[in-house]
């Protein structure tokens, strides 16, 4: 049965009368069964028998025809099914019209030499076209325009049918529209972005770096380095161009439509950019001088910065965190690919759980688990947070515990404690065999409900099907509606996101249930619920006081108990 949630498209075959479209078109029609999606092959020849009939041959009606059948494979896509077309639609601006009209489209040029196609037609309408005996005959009395840039080429003079649809169906997974034959979610985009440096390549870098001009890269800017240089970005290759940072800003989706909802910038000073041109390769560097990575520069642009800030963070107050950050940062922004040198360097107690994401898609390979939910976190693991990720397993095959250790505020809990508390966590209260460890280096925004939509996506680059999001994910202050980070899911067509949100709503520990729970499933009143603000949990570690075993587990309060002693000692 077809999952309506997953998102449908269609593969658009193209090329001259037998060249092998039907043929792939059934081949398409098996393979994409077999994987559980819900296929309907457009012929051209049935097509014309039965939706447009009495239309001849000539431009006009041609291009007639060709809208039809994308009319019907649009129908067919936005229900989740995929179309497969085997028409010849020789003209390239009614494809092109086909594919804006679409959206999810793969276009297929069926390609075959015309000596090999007159030896295969058996019926002789080669030949006959060929001495003028039948007239408007594509490839022969009338144009084909050949595609100029494809997503598939196929020669079926030398290719056998299931090389071609071999061929198709990779791409098809390095798109994102359909899941790796490993089983495995696909990356954001479809294909897992690696800018990290060979060793050939720092070779060949090195001998010209310090001739480069320099920009000094923020705080944040490392950190976002990090993440684009091992693919957890995917598939963003650097940072963002104008267009990818307008279209982000305004819509929370790149130029192309692929849904992505924080911008991912760099940010110069007027000094470092007079010294720029676009085209030229820019060092970046450290704040000690280190160079980390090579800009191909693609462009210099100017930002509204209280636009973004309005559409981002939904305030433009200096007070709110990630404003702030993009207030110091200014106007001026670079695009461009990366290519990274040297990477944040990750000290104990990180080191053993800086996983990229190839390393814990491999690791749930081993594991053999097909589900797994991320949970995303900043703080230590409390009881509630606790619930939410044991009944999320019940679901999943295994969890990824993801905590984020790259910059955050001053006053959040530093990342080193945090992670005794994961471990401790870890160690008492879960199933070894069931949870992955690994750290994010990634820096927080405090974005809310934009930041749920880019911490979900990450966990897909990571390899996460699931994801859990809270009540008030990456949220700060008072700037964000309770549950805004739930609805702004709904912005986004079923599926297109391409990983599955899990919404819980508040959890506390309920006196008279006596047990954990939430406003879903407890009938109790406020009074019965355990329930501490973060103000108040540091007041208590502050005397040396372990909340509540409802809300913590003591193995957890002892550790923060002690991180607090020697902090006020120090």
């Amino acid at each position: 049965m077809t999952d309506r949630a997953t998102p449908g498209f269609t593969i658009w075959l193209t090329g001259l009368s037998g060249a092998g479209k039907s043929t792939l078109a059934h081949a398409l029609d098996q393979a994409l069964r077999e994987r559980q999606r819900h296929v309907e092959i457009l012929d051209g020849d049935e097509v014309r028998e039965n939706l447009s009939k009495g239309l001849g041959f000539s431009k006009e009606d041609r291009d007639t025809n060709i809208r039809r059948i994308a009319y019907v494979a649009k129908l067919i896509s936005r229900s989740g099914g995929v179309a497969v077309t085997a028409a010849i639609s020789p003209y390239r601006a009614i494809r092109d019209e086909s594919r804006a009209n679409i959206g999810r489209f793969v276009e297929v040029f069926v390609r075959c030499p015309l000596d090999v196609l007159v030896s295969r037609d058996t019926k002789g309408l080669y030949a006959r076209a060929l001495r003028g005996e039948i007239q408007q005959f594509t490839g022969v009395s009338d144009p084909y325009e050949e595609p100029l840039a494809a997503d598939v080429v196929v020669d079926t003079d030398v290719e056998t049918p299931e090389e071609s649809t071999r061929k198709i169906l990779n791409k098809l997974e390095r798109l994102g529209y359909l899941a790796p034959s490993d089983g495995q979610i696909a990356p954001h985009g479809g294909q897992l972005v690696n800018r990290l440096a060979s060793p050939a390549e720092a070779s060949a870098l090195s001998e010209r770096l310090f001739m480069l001009p320099r920009v000094t890269l923020t705080p944040r800017a490392m950190w976002d380095l990090d993440m684009l240089g091992v693919g957890a970005f995917s598939p963003l290759t650097g940072f963002l161009g104008e267009a990818d940072y307008t279209s982000v800003v305004e819509r929370m989706r790149l130029a192309n439509g692929l849904p992505w909802s924080i911008p991912i910038t760099l940010s110069a000073t007027d000094y470092e950019a007079a010294r720029l041109e676009p085209g030229a390769e820019v060092a970046l560097a450290d704040a000690s001088g280190d160079i980390r990575a090579v800009l191909s520069l693609a462009e210099i642009f100017r930002r509204d910065v209280n636009r973004e800030a309005e559409l981002v963070y939904r305030t433009t107050e200096s007070a709110h965190p990630g404003v702030a950050i993009i207030q110091r940062e200014g106007p001026l922004l670079l695009g461009g690919a990366v290519t990274v040198l040297e990477r944040n360097v990750l000290g104990e107690p990180f080191r053993p759980f800086a996983l990229d994401p190839a390393e814990t898609r491999r690791a749930f390979a081993e594991r053999e688990w097909q589900t797994v939910v991320g949970f995303q976190t900043r703080n230590p693991v409390h009881r509630a947070h606790e619930y939410l990720q044991k009944c999320a397993l019940e679901i999943a095959d295994g969890l990824l515990l993801h905590p984020l250790v790259g910059e955050t505020k001053d006053d959040d809990i530093p990342a080193d404690v945090r992670m005794r508390c994961y471990q401790v966590l870890l160690d008492a209260y879960y199933p070894k065999d069931r949870v992955v460890l690994s750290v994010l280096p990634a820096a927080m925004r405090y974005a809310g409900p934009r930041e749920a939509i880019l911490h979900a996506l990450v966990r897909k680059n990571y390899g996460c099907t699931h994801f859990i999001v809270g009540r008030d994910h990456a949220g700060v202050g008072n700037y964000y509606g309770t549950y805004d980070a739930h609805h702004i899911f709904h912005s986004f067509a079923p599926g297109e996101l391409g990983i599955q949100p899990l919404f819980f709503d508040h959890a506390f520990f309920c006196t008279v249930c006596n047990s954990m729970a939430s406003t879903k499933t407890c009938p109790h009143t406020a009074d019965s619920h355990v329930v501490l603000s973060g103000t108040k949990v540091r007041s208590m570690l502050r005397d040396g006081q372990a909340p509540p075993p409802e809300f913590s587990r003591p193995e957890v309060a002892a550790v923060l108990i002690e991180a607090e002693r020697q902090r006020v000692a120090a």
